[in-house]
């Protein structure tokens, strides 16, 4: 009876594994079949996306579409065409809690079996995108945003980056 168990456990985990799933947080399903990472976007959320708090450029592999917030000079920036663009002014990282535990395997991985970049969550898919979450007036709704929060403004259908001191809006 073990035996069956352990083998039902094992074979569960290999199909798991070999599945390109699509995960939602906050909620049960994901909207769309064109979604690889889906966000509860209820009406009323005020909950972002924060982006990783980094001393300096990050190194190794590094893939166009990265996203961090630099606490070197306070500002978001997006890696893409083999440099580091800004995304916001300088901000203000006083309220960033600095990670010190030890990094341990190469993060998580989302739409793909493996990856050659080198991120805390990876999503790779050539057919599938994440869905940011969605505030109204994020500057007016989330009272105490975090330095390097992310999400998408319903109301002016943009971009929302707040850097510490004030949001940033992209079209």
């Amino acid at each position: 009876m073990k035996n069956i168990r352990n083998i039902s456990i094992v074979a569960a985990l290999v199909i798991f594994n070999l599945s390109i799933a699509q995960v939602a947080i906050g909620k049960q399903v994901v909207d769309g079949n064109s979604t690889v990472l889906d966000f509860n976007n209820v009406a009323g959320n005020t909950k972002g996306l924060i982006l990783p708090a980094t001393s300096g450029l990050p190194t190794g592999t590094l893939v166009n579409g990265t996203f961090i917030f630099d606490v070197t000079d306070n500002k978001v920036k997006v890696y893409e065409n083999d440099t580091w663009k800004p995304l916001s002014d300088a901000g203000n990282s006083s309220a960033v809690v600095a990670n010190t535990s030890a990094e341990l395997g190469k993060g998580v991985i989302m739409g793909a079996a493996t990856s050659t970049a080198d991120g805390v969550l990876v999503l790779e898919s050539s057919d599938k995108a994440m869905i940011l979450p969605q505030i109204a007036t994020p500057h007016v709704n989330v009272k105490n945003p975090y330095p390097g929060m992310i999400c998408y403004d319903t109301t002016s259908k943009t971009l929302a980056i707040f850097d510490g001191t004030v949001w940033n809006y992209w079209k």
